[in-house]
C-alpha cells in the first residue's frame, strides 16, 4: 500500500466539501495555495461559472479530475424520461471537456425524488429496473465519447431519495450484465461512506479488480450521526477504518487519488483554508 505520511500527491478534493465558502475558480485557487493537484468539481459549480470558463481554470491550474459528479438519476416517470435522458448526456459531455477520468453515476431512488415532477411511486423493484435501462442506455453514448461511467453505490439510507443501487455488488452486478469483457467502460466509485458496513464489501472489491475500481472516496462516519446528509466526518472524527479498504482497492492495483468528499454542516461553516488544512493533515495520518 502507498505511504501517504510525507506528502499529498494522492489527494484528491471533492468540491463539494468547501462548496459553501467559494465558488468553483476560488477552491481551484485554494487548491494551488495548498498544492493539492487534483479536484472533483459538482455540475452546478461548473454551470454557476460557466462550461467554458471552467475548462480553462482547471486547465490553467494543471489539475486533475479524479471524477465528475454526478449523472445517473435514472428514475422518472414517462413525462421525464426524456429529460433525465438528455441531462446524462450532457454530463457526458462536460466531462469529456473538463477532461475527468470518470463520470460518476447517483443512480437514483423512487421517481418523486430523483425527478422531481414525477408521479410518485413506491415500487423500488421497479425503479432498479429502469437504472439498469438508464445505464445501458447512456453507456453507448459514454463509449462512443470515450467517458467512462462509475456506478457509486449508496448506503442504504439514501434507497428513497437518491440511490436504489445500495451495495457493492449491486453495482459490479449491472457493470457484469453491460460489460462481461471488463472493457475500462464501466465501474464503480467506492465512497467509504457508503460501503464500509458491509459485511461483503472486501469481497467485493476482490470481484471489482482493477479494471472495474474507477474512484475512491473518503470522509468518516460520526457516531452519533445527526444528519444522514450533511454530517459526515473528518477523516480520524468517526469510526470508519479507511485504511483498510483503501488496502484493499490498492491490492487489486488502484493506484489512483484520495479523493476527499465531505457534506458537513460544520466543516462549511470553516474558512476554506482551514479545511484544506484539515484535509491534508488527515490524509497523511488517516488515510
Amino acid at each position: 500500500m502507498r505511504d501517504f505520511s510525507g506528502d499529498h500527491r494522492w489527494l484528491s478534493l471533492n468540491t463539494a466539501t468547501v462548496r459553501k465558502q467559494g465558488d468553483l475558480t476560488q477552491i481551484i485557487d485554494a487548491c494551488a495555495r495548498h498544492g493539492v493537484r487534483a479536484i472533483d468539481p459538482w455540475r452546478d459549480q461548473v454551470a454557476a461559472i460557466g462550461l467554458d470558463r471552467a475548462v480553462r481554470v482547471v486547465r490553467d491550474a494543471g489539475l486533475d479530475l479524479s471524477g465528475y459528479c454526478r449523472g445517473g438519476m435514472f428514475v422518472a416517470d414517462d413525462a421525464h424520461r426524456q429529460a433525465a435522458r438528455d441531462d446524462n448526456r450532457r454530463a457526458v459531455d462536460e466531462a469529456k471537456a473538463l477532461g475527468a477520468s470518470c463520470l460518476v453515476l447517483v443512480v437514483g431512488g423512487l421517481p418523486q425524488y430523483s425527478r422531481p415532477g414525477s408521479v410518485a411511486s413506491r415500487d423500488i423493484i421497479a425503479a432498479r429496473a429502469q437504472v439498469d435501462d438508464g445505464v445501458a442506455e447512456l453507456l453507448d453514448y459514454a463509449r462512443h465519447v470515450g467517458m467512462p461511467l462509475a456506478i457509486e453505490p449508496l448506503h442504504p439510507a439514501y434507497a428513497a431519495d437518491r440511490a436504489c443501487v445500495n451495495t457493492t455488488r449491486q453495482a459490479l452486478d449491472i457493470c457484469d450484465r453491460l460489460d462481461p469483457g471488463k472493457s475500462g467502460a464501466i465501474g464503480v466509485a467506492l465512497d467509504v461512506y457508503h460501503i464500509w458496513w458491509d459485511p461483503e464489501v472486501l469481497a467485493q472489491i476482490e470481484r471489482a479488480g482493477k479494471t472495474r475500481l474507477l474512484a475512491f472516496h473518503v470522509c468518516d462516519w460520526l457516531v452519533p450521526t445527526k444528519d444522514i446528509l450533511n454530517d459526515r466526518g473528518m477523516m480520524g472524527d468517526g469510526v470508519i477504518d479507511i485504511r483498510s479498504l483503501r488496502a484493499a482497492v490498492e491490492a487489486q492495483g488502484f493506484a489512483g487519488y484520495s479523493e476527499i468528499e465531505i457534506f458537513s454542516d460544520h466543516w462549511w461553516d470553516q474558512p476554506m483554508d482551514d479545511v484544506l488544512r484539515a484535509c491534508i493533515a488527515r490524509h497523511r495520518a488517516v488515510v
